[in-house]
């Protein structure tokens, strides 16, 4: 069994491949596990056929945009059954089993990195839904220890906008350019972690910083940013967060957590063109 630690939660591989091998963004986040803290989910890696879905009720599939990966859900009594392909209508290669608390899975299929990061962030994101924890889809620059996250849906510049910020400031430095993690602690505190899931930019680092403002990043001709009210601000939070929605309890965490994290953190919104005169004008607004 391999454990990794990610943004304090630990998980388990049970697996007699080198996965490091083949998925190297794991290991900065490779520990020696001891039974001081129990992993919250293991996966074990089958590698046997995929599994029929015959028997199985189709809840969700979510194919929402042409350049990301379909993932259909099912169920059937207590467990749940998901299946991703690497386009929207691309035939399935990988899936994994997990029981209904998702803290035990079994992945079917090649073991390649795509169907490892992608059943291995599914599971994270399920289970530490409870920890007042939220995976974010979002880029994030650390500057004099400080974490600024940019939000945005795919292709709106979160990655080019963090480059601007990299030009502009020689001390700046990029923790994650895609699946960052959150957590919202009961004193108040907002921690961004880095962790293996990077987007198409490799940037894998068990290190965090204290958030100190999220932006919402909007194309536009000209560099304007402005301070939003928690309410307007929830909607952008809410859809950079992975979770199922067709789990109510599981949501209602997901909320709280939210309303944690605006509670403490303001949530700005820049219109900026891709230049370093954005940076700027973005980083002389926010708290530091």
């Amino acid at each position: 069994m391999l454990y990794f630690r990610v943004a304090e939660h630990i998980f388990g591989i049970d697996t007699t491949r080198d996965i490091l091998a083949c998925c190297p963004n794991y290991a900065p986040f490779t520990i020696e596990h001891s039974n001081d803290q129990l992993p919250l989910f293991t996966l074990r890696l089958d590698e046997g056929e995929l599994p029929a879905v015959e028997g199985w009720e189709n809840v969700y599939t979510d194919r929402s945009d042409d350049d990301m990966p379909r993932i259909e859900m099912y169920r059937r009594e207590e467990e749940w059954m998901f299946r991703f392909s690497q386009s929207r209508d691309g035939e399935i290669v990988g899936a994994f089993v997990c029981d209904g608390r998702m803290t035990q899975a079994v992945f079917y299929g090649e073991p390649t990195r795509f169907a490892i990061d992608n059943t291995l962030m599914l599971l994270y994101a399920f289970a530490t839904a409870n920890s007042r924890t939220l995976l974010f889809h979002a880029s994030v620059i650390v500057r004099e220890g400080a974490g600024y996250m940019f939000l945005g849906k795919s292709g709106t510049g979160k990655s080019t906008h963090a480059e601007q910020w990299l030009k502009a400031f020689a001390d700046a430095e990029r923790l994650n350019d895609d699946n960052p993690v959150v957590r919202v602690f009961e004193d108040g505190r907002v921690i961004v972690y880095g962790s293996p899931w990077s987007g198409k930019t490799p940037c894998y680092k068990a290190a965090d910083a204290r958030v100190m403002a999220l932006v919402q990043l909007a194309q536009a001709p000209e560099n304007t940013i402005r301070l939003l009210r928690p309410t307007q601000a929830y909607p952008y939070i809410l859809s950079s967060v992975s979770g199922l929605k067709i789990l109510p309890a599981m949501m209602d965490r997901l909320y709280e957590t939210i309303a944690a994290l605006l509670e403490s953190t303001p949530v700005y919104f820049l219109d900026c063109l891709p230049n370093t005169d954005a940076a700027e004008v973005c980083y002389s607004h926010l708290p530091h």
